[in-house]
């Protein structure tokens, strides 16, 4: 499963990607997971992915985010703050799993 998170810079999200890829190795899931700045994201989401993820400081641009998933066919959720955080990562797995093409 390849999953695409849009911050702000790209690499705020370090923290939560490396805690997400811990968490799907523990549950046994074969999952990639990238972080783009918000400048990447409309071109890198119709890269294949299988879903994508939109971080808590930019949820003022969800829409537009959603609106080139929606384009590429890619499923795409915001993260809910108490998910954007190391302690978070079971709860996103869950909710990549759910939402996930």
């Amino acid at each position: 499963m390849r999953v695409l998170m849009v911050c702000s810079g790209g690499m705020s999200s370090a923290i939560v990607v490396k805690a997400l890829k811990q968490e799907a190795e523990k549950q046994g899931l074969e999952m990639e997971i990238k972080a783009v700045g918000t400048s990447e994201f409309s071109e890198e989401v119709g890269r294949d992915y299988n879903y994508a993820l939109v971080a808590p400081q930019v949820k003022h641009r969800y829409n537009e985010y959603k609106k080139a998933a929606d384009q590429a066919n890619v499923p795409c959720e915001m993260i809910p703050p108490r998910g954007y955080t190391p302690i978070g990562a079971p709860s996103l797995i869950k909710q990549i799993k759910e939402g996930a093409k």
